[in-house]
């Protein structure tokens, strides 16, 4: 095959890829509207909520190094499906969660190990793994950006149906659709891709699973990309999560905030795929510099405008450019250092910090508006963690270590 071109099989993926992920994705994004109608019927604070979804975050990513290593010797789509199987078990035990165990059981517990099976790491891995190196990162942002326009079409999707059918039937509808995950893991069969009249590098030996752990342990640009993820996942959690509230803290309806993250998951099929492309021909350490500062400048100039439906929106599609597309760089990052054959399993050890991240995202800025009625301190905080992120990717660079 040449690399100028993508197979047939490698099509095929990048569809199914993109209709799981677009599924899995689109779901979990919209679970912020759930925040606010299951806080008031149960009589819950918005930490009891906030604390659930930061669990899911805590244990997709603690969880994501060893569904990787799975992946990576029995094949995604044994993975995938078993995580479509979780994922849909666990909507529908939260549709009758009427206490804080059982939401933390089914929102935290059995969708954080399903979103491990079924989200990034080991979806984009089998595409990188498929596609030609000079293609690689173009793929995977193919791939990213179908699960922005599940989120652009499951946002409104979700609200619709809370407002009409209230928010457990909701919950069922959604496993309904989660359910078809399990048949799509089939489409994950492209074989990994093999450079025309490739010959076996006899000066560069199969490593152990063990030695290729250690390596990435001691390689001090890699140590730096994980530290750096975590300042995505503190900041998109954070804002997926708790803008919808903060909105209508200041007076706006549901249906704003709905609209602010349908936004993000549209201009983020471009941002997404834009990073892709752009990571194929410059810099991806640079790109992600330059993603974070962007981040940081837009937050302050939301927080400093007059707060309108226009400074909204308009904070939807600027984030949504910059919201997930660190994913394919920082993935392609990964690839381009240790080649291909355990990225699942060390993409997921970069995505542990991304959760660590997230789990504070969420359940600080529930903490933080339970003791003080607003989200101020989680808002410098995201300022300066992009500050943090424009510095520590100064110190990456994707120089390979281990061939494909």
């Amino acid at each position: 095959m040449s690399e100028s071109k993508f197979s047939k099989s490698l099509i095929i993926m990048l569809i199914g890829s993109a209709f799981i992920l677009a599924l899995s994705l689109g779901v979990r994004h919209g679970f912020g509207l759930y925040l606010v109608p299951m806080s008031h019927e149960f009589g819950w604070s918005h930490q009891v909520f906030s604390l659930a979804i930061a669990m899911q975050n805590l244990l997709w990513g603690a969880v994501q190094p060893f569904t990787g290593a799975l992946a990576d010797k029995y094949g995604s789509k044994k993975v995938v499906a078993v995580g479509g199987i979780l994922y849909t078990l666990g909507l529908l035990l939260m549709a009758i969660s009427s206490t804080s165990w059982l939401l933390d059981l089914s929102l935290g517990l059995i969708i954080g190990l399903a979103l491990s099976a079924t989200s990034f790491s080991v979806l984009l891995s089998a595409v990188g793994r498929a596609a030609p190196p000079s293609k690689r990162s173009m793929a995977m942002g193919i791939a990213s950006a179908a699960g922005s326009f599940g989120q652009f079409i499951m946002l409104p999707t979700t609200l619709l149906l809370l407002q009409h059918i209230g928010w457990s039937a909701a919950l069922v509808v959604s496993a309904i659709l989660i359910a078809l995950i399990i048949p799509l893991a089939l489409t994950l069969n492209a074989p990994v891709y093999t450079p025309p009249n490739a010959i076996k590098n006899i000066n560069n030996p199969e490593l152990s699973f063990k030695q290729i752990l250690t390596i990435a342990k001691n390689h001090k640009p890699f140590l730096w990309l994980a530290l750096g993820f975590l300042v995505c996942g503190f900041q998109v959690v954070f804002l997926g999560i708790h803008l919808p509230g903060y909105l209508i803290d200041h007076g706006f309806d549901a249906s704003t905030g709905t609209i602010f993250l349908a936004l993000v998951g549209l201009f983020n099929i471009v941002g997404t795929y834009a990073a892709g492309w752009l990571g194929d021909k410059y810099s991806k350490p640079h790109l992600l510099m330059g993603l974070y500062g962007i981040r940081g400048i837009a937050i302050i100039a939301f927080l400093m405008l007059p707060l309108s439906i226009w400074t909204v929106y308009g904070f939807g599609i600027i984030m949504g450019l910059l919201w997930l597309s660190t994913v394919p760089l920082t993935n392609g990052i990964v690839a381009n250092m240790f080649g291909v054959k355990y990225l699942t399993m060390l993409s997921g050890i970069v995505f542990f910090t991304h959760q660590v991240g997230s789990f504070f995202g969420g359940w600080l800025g529930g903490l933080n508006h339970d003791m003080t009625g607003n989200y101020n301190l989680i808002w410098g905080c995201s300022i300066l963690l992009s500050l943090f992120g424009v510095i520590v990717h100064h110190f990456v660079n994707e120089e390979p270590i281990v061939h494909d």
